[in-house]
């Protein structure tokens, strides 16, 4: 029989755990620009018994009988895809934005193929080319790099491109914030004769907002997660324009066929219908304001940090975060920011900067952005106060050094947080950050 009981009393100990991250969501700030805050439709449909159907395939040609439902709702997903973004296909089954960009490698490129990406430690993704990721691993790949001023080398990914006929060039990054070249991207893919692969995942919801450059007119494939500026569910889309299928009009094709069965299985229809949910939320007018709204924070945010000292990689932001350089207080420090600030109810991510001197495991970066706080209706009078407090706290981290010798490092950050708990600055901010996030309460 099925357990009909609510999670409540089907399963205190997990109801506790939600309802205690609930909890520290709602009176915390949530500034990790990958991560956002859902409407409570989208979570309706991601929690419903769609969550129960096998649906191997593509609509309208399945594996599983039944499905005529199931359908519908990814039909629907396709066309506000398409729509939205304006592109003449689109794949919603993707589970995630990697399994989005390993679909692309199998579409476009054979293992060994030369392919070209932003460097990860100058604001890439580990999927454009990192030596650690799959990218890395079975594709030779070129990585190309940000100037002095935090800046893609254009000069730099041009001369590569010449030099190494890459198959495959991403644009797109996970920690850069300024707009994107596609353009410019464009002009290179085209000078070689390669595919431009444009990932979004960050600046998709700013694209249907009209507060980033649209990588439409001058890419052939793009791709995105659903759950950061867009606002939608962890899932993620793949599509290609109508450039990219002049290109190779079998390349549709190829990308279903390198979802399914390249990579994946049967598609999570839950996470279908979400999506749908939050492309139709997006396709509305109140959405436009949302990012242009995002925009107007992070910029705002960014000045009121650097109006307090803090130094920020390209000294500003064109899109929804920044990037801290802690260099001057040292290296290898922002895990330290990152603790402290996660005490004072700020919550946002340590991360490398441009030819960082320390490692991604302790790097002399924090990463930060608007899409959740502003989600929650923020403005910039809240970013002003936001971005003191944040000061504020890193300069209580100013005399702390991260040891030389690895080994001691562990030990050494776990006696940090118990001591930074206790800092009366930490405790002040966080009382301070709990009473403006009671004045912007989340909806559940």
């Amino acid at each position: 029989m099925i357990n009909k009981n609510p999670l409540q009393q089907a399963d205190p100990s997990i109801f506790e755990l939600v309802e205690a991250e609930k909890k520290r969501r709602q009176e915390g700030l949530e500034m990790i620009p990958s991560e956002n805050h859902t409407s409570l439709a989208v979570l309706e449909a991601l929690g419903s018994l769609l969550t129960d159907k096998y649906s191997e395939g593509y609509p309208h040609k399945r594996y599983y009988g039944g499905n005529e439902f199931i359908d519908k709702v990814e039909d629907l997903a396709i066309a506000r895809a398409k729509e939205a973004f304006g592109v003449p296909f689109a794949n919603v089954q993707p589970y995630s934005g990697t399994p989005a960009n390993f679909a692309v490698y199998l579409a476009t490129c054979k293992a060994g193929d030369t392919i070209m990406g932003q460097n990860l430690l100058d604001g890439g993704h580990l999927t454009h080319g990192w030596k650690t990721s799959f990218s890395g691993i079975f594709y030779n790949s070129v990585q190309y790099h940000v100037k002095p001023d935090g800046y893609i080398d254009l000069d730099e990914a041009r001369k590569l491109a010449q030099e190494h006929k890459p198959k495959l060039i991403w644009v797109g990054a996970s920690a850069y914030p300024r707009e994107f070249p596609f353009k410019e991207m464009g002009e290179i893919a085209d000078s070689v004769g390669a595919f431009l692969a444009a990932d979004i995942a960050h600046i998709s919801g700013l694209v249907l907002g009209g507060a980033h450059a649209s990588p439409v007119p001058f890419v052939h494939i793009i791709t995105t997660t659903t759950h950061k500026t867009l606002r939608g569910p962890r899932g993620a889309l793949i599509m290609a324009t109508e450039k990219g299928l002049q290109k190779d009009p079998e390349l549709g094709a190829k990308l279903d066929k390198a979802v399914f069965p390249g990579l994946q299985g049967g598609p999570h229809n839950h996470q279908t219908a979400a999506i749908a949910v939050a492309l139709g939320e997006a396709m509305k007018p109140e959405f436009k304001d949302y990012a242009h709204q995002v925009v107007k924070n992070a910029k705002a945010l960014a000045q009121t940090l650097m109006d307090n000292g803090l130094k920020l990689v390209s000294s500003g932001t064109d899109n929804h975060l920044m990037l801290v350089d802690l260099t001057p207080l040292g290296i290898g420090v922002g895990v330290f920011a990152e603790k402290a600030l996660d005490l004072a109810g700020i919550t946002l991510n340590k991360n490398t900067i441009p030819s960082d001197p320390s490692s991604p495991f302790y790097p002399s970066g924090i990463r930060l952005g608007t899409p959740a706080i502003t989600s929650r209706g923020m403005k910039e009078e809240e970013m002003k106060h936001i971005g003191k407090w944040i000061a504020e706290v890193v300069e209580e981290i100013k005399d702390v050094k991260l040891p030389e010798a690895k080994e001691e490092r562990p030990a050494f950050v776990k006696e940090f947080s118990q001591k930074i708990a206790e800092n009366q600055k930490v405790k002040e901010v966080k009382d301070k950050v709990r009473e403006l996030c009671t004045k912007f309460p989340l909806p559940y």
